[in-house]
């Protein structure tokens, strides 16, 4: 899942970018202030209240703490320190939430239904119990006093001799839980789409906001811009005000004089940037233009924009070279410029000290990477680009998803490593050849010491010992123990009665004519190491490439291993691995497979794609095609409790026809760290679900993983929990989009398949092993949708 701090950012911006006016006096986002307005058809409308929010490092999984900083009278709310308790929303708060919930459900329900029988504020609990009209007089004196300002933001206001808010130790049940069950609900606004008319002049007006002069340039950026003609309810022309007539996208300080944010997302704006007319608004701290169809260059002139804080152009059409003056912005966090055609070297960023976040994947850049303060930077991500060089950060705080896609890059976080520089070598070299020398020229003193003395102890030896049979009889068995100091492969094959028949070749006809000393004097080259055992890389003289997987500590007689081997062999489908051969002794196995030099799928979703396409036809065709093979394997092997046991995306390789095969096909017992079934799920269901089908379940949670990696593209850690608990957690928030891969979005991938395909992979990975489908089942879901997917593209050519 993300971590806490990026949902933190995520949930204020969201906050920010509706209708309430945010004040964030720091960069953590840990507390601001909302400017919130008394619920309708209540005593308290009309009042305007600053209401201070604390977010817990551990939010959202605690929840915020909030508190009213001007007065208000209420049963509930603490008139000194305006603090709320929050045992209600402490018992009902989920991760699931966010921060409009305060403000559109509880704080507006806190106010509609106070609660007397159980008080923060004392007086009005007996007020409102003995005497309600006067008790809705108070509220409304304190209204009038307090949280009205003749027009002026509570936003602005100077709270220094107001009490800090609650910490959240003051627990009381300010509110009845039978009242209180709706409060804590997702609040779901409904889409709106704008549609803009051309600008008709008009002649100018006496207007609030700063000068008409800002009024002229906002019009003139929004014709760059090109909207579209339909409705007139669009505000942005110069015969009406920006703040007080509610133009679209733009959101004003709290006393509606200065524009602060410009926000014109998803509208189909098919023009140009005009930085020279944005610009003139003084005070614009946000701008996003984000998943439009803008084009051209951005102009040098951005950096005019001196007061910019918050700058997004993702998913447009952006061309040329990112001006080296974007750097000057004196107080930019965040640069979110992904998905465009943006190309040439990147500016340095190394002196733009207040940079939080930098993304730029997905477009044409070029050149070494400039210098970052990586040390600061929260969000990094260049990927996708055409970056050569080293990585410069040396922080480690960025893995190699954020270098990714950059063939000429190299560096620790990625598979290429970057080549030592030619006088490091050299003086390496000239050390190795010294040192050498001296442990040649000791070891030399060393063997001639030792012959000196092993000869004159022979000598005593001979002078007092004669031959006799005895001796002769200790001496034989003294070198029968000397030879007997022979490899495992050697014991075991003498035992076998011969090298021939130690290595057990099965009917793959790569294996025709190979021999175990063949494996032995071939040289081997390590792939890999896990916990379970080591993957090496051999070539036999003569013959093809040949990968041996090494399992230590499998206990598993060698009879047993024999008989699986055998039946997993008898099973063939031309999208699993055959073995070539196998080799058991007492504590290791050896595996023979034949190498597939196209790698796995986790590499080439995760790694270098070495400019190979990998849409969302082919990622579906993929699922389809390892959906069938495991599904194939569990019903002929079903009867002998084989099942896969570790289903990830480095087990599924790719053959020369970047065909898929699933390759360690029943090595080992379930590898994953499956959930299992619920606390929930009966006791003797669950007994039969791990001695019987636990393990074929356990296959169908991997391949829910490797589904959510083609869905999402981010890699897995901690065998899939982490990515598992992210997208749970994405879609209950119902941010669905947020899930899929940003690849796939720019494509076009078709959304309803997606989602479907989502939900497929949401059954695989559910808790309980007895409620997750069969793997037939799964193969025929993910066929359906490959089916769906041929069609549309057929019916779409020309």
């Amino acid at each position: 899942m993300s971590s806490p701090s990026k949902r933190r950012e995520m949930d204020v911006m969201k906050l920010m970018m509706s209708d309430y006016i945010v004040d964030t006096p720091n960069d953590r986002l840990n507390e601001f202030s909302v400017e919130f307005h008394g619920p309708k058809e209540s005593f308290y409308e009309g009042g305007v209240w600053k209401v201070r929010v604390e977010l817990p490092d551990a939010y959202p999984y605690k929840s915020p703490s909030i508190g009213f900083v001007n007065k208000i009278f209420h049963p509930n709310v603490d008139e000194l320190s305006g603090s709320v308790c929050l045992d209600v929303i402490n018992q009902s708060w989920s991760p699931m939430f966010d921060l409009l919930n305060i403000f559109e459900v509880f704080l507006p329900q806190l106010l509609l239904y106070p609660n007397p029988s159980d008080p923060l504020n004392g007086d009005a609990a007996s007020l409102m119990m003995k005497d309600k009209k006067q008790y809705e007089e108070k509220v409304k004196e304190y209204c009038e006093r307090y949280a009205k300002n003749n027009g002026k933001s509570v936003a602005e206001e100077d709270d220094s001799g107001e009490d800090e808010i609650s910490d959240g130790h003051k627990q009381i049940a300010c509110i009845d839980q039978a009242k209180i069950s709706i409060l804590i609900t997702n609040v779901k606004k409904p889409a709106t789409v704008f549609h803009f008319d051309h600008f008709q002049p008009a002649n100018l007006v006496t207007l609030r906001t700063e000068d008409q002069s800002v009024i002229q340039a906002l019009v003139t950026f929004m014709d760059k811009l090109a909207p579209m003609q339909t409705t007139t309810n669009w505000g942005w022309n110069i015969s009406s005000d920006p703040c007080t007539s509610r133009w679209v996208g733009v959101t004003c300080d709290g006393s509606n004089v200065t524009v602060k944010k410009i926000v014109l997302e998803n509208l189909n704006l098919s023009g140009t940037l005009d930085p020279g007319s944005l610009c003139k608004v003084s005070n614009l701290l946000v701008l996003s233009l984000n998943f439009n169809n803008l084009t051209g260059i951005l102009s040098p002139e951005i950096s005019n924009c001196n007061r910019l804080t918050h700058f997004y152009l993702t998913g447009n059409r952006f061309s040329g070279n990112l001006p080296d003056s974007i750097t000057n912005l004196p107080n930019v966090k965040r640069i979110v410029i992904s998905n465009n055609d943006f190309s040439g070297d990147l500016p340095d960023f190394s002196r733009t000290t207040s940079l939080l976040t930098f993304l730029a994947q997905n477009n044409q850049f070029t050149g070494q990477l400039p210098g970052f303060n990586y040390n600061q930077l929260q969000d990094f991500n260049i990927a996708n680009n055409n970056f050569t060089g080293p990585v410069p950060d040396d922080t480690g705080r960025f893995d190699g998803n954020s270098f990714a896609g950059n063939p000429g890059l190299c560096g620790k976080v990625l598979p290429r490593s970057c080549p030592v520089k030619k006088k490091e070598k050299e003086s390496k070299l000239r050390d190795f050849f010294i040192y050498s020398g001296y442990a040649v020229l000791g070891f030399l003193i060393v063997v001639l010491v030792t012959i000196m003395l092993v000869k004159r102890k022979k000598r005593g030896q001979n002078e007092k010992t004669d031959l006799s049979p005895k001796n002769s009889s200790r001496s034989g068995r003294s070198s029968e123990s000397r030879n007997s100091k022979r490899s495992e492969f050697s014991l075991t094959s003498v035992e076998n009665g011969g090298v021939s028949t130690s290595m057990v070749v099965l009917s793959s006809p790569v294996g025709n004519g190979l021999r175990f000393e063949d494996l032995l004097r071939a040289p081997a080259e390590l792939i890999s190491r896990g916990n379970n055992g080591s993957l090496y890389k051999v070539k036999p003289e003569g013959g093809v490439s040949l990968v041996v997987k090494r399992i230590k500590n499998w206990k598993i007689s060698k009879d047993e291993f024999k008989k699986r081997m055998q039946k997993i062999d008898e099973i063939k489908h031309s999208n699993v691995l055959p073995v070539v051969a196998y080799y058991s002794s007492k504590h290791e196995k050896l595996l023979v497979y034949e190498y597939q030099q196209n790698g796995s799928l986790f590499r080439l979703l995760h790694g270098s794609q070495n400019g190979q396409i990998f849409d969302w036809g082919s990622r579906l065709s993929l699922a389809s095609s390892v959906a069938a093979a495991l599904a194939f394997m569990h019903r002929e092997l079903q009867d002998d409790l084989i099942a896969h046991g570790n289903v990830k995306s480095s087990n599924i390789l790719l053959k020369d026809d970047m065909e898929p095969c699933v390759s360690e096909y029943g090595l080992m017992p379930a590898n994953h760290q499956d959930p299992g079934p619920s606390d929930q799920d009966p006791g003797p269901s669950r007994t039969q679900d791990r001695t019987t089908t636990g393990n074929f379940k356990g296959d169908v949670y991997g391949f829910g993983v490797v589904l959510l990696e083609l869905l999402t593209g981010k890699p897995v850690q901690d065998n899939g929990s982490g990515l598992v608990t992210w997208v749970r957690a994405v879609v209950q928030e119902e941010w669905t989009g947020e899930v899929f891969d940003k690849a796939l979005i720019v494509e076009g991938a078709n959304e309803e398949r997606m989602i479907r395909l989502l939900h497929v992979a949401l059954n695989c990975i559910n808790g309980s092993r007895e409620a997750r489908p069969m793997m037939g089942e799964v193969a025929t879901m993910i066929l359906s949708l490959k089916e769906e997917e041929e069609r549309s593209m057929t019916s779409s050519d020309p």
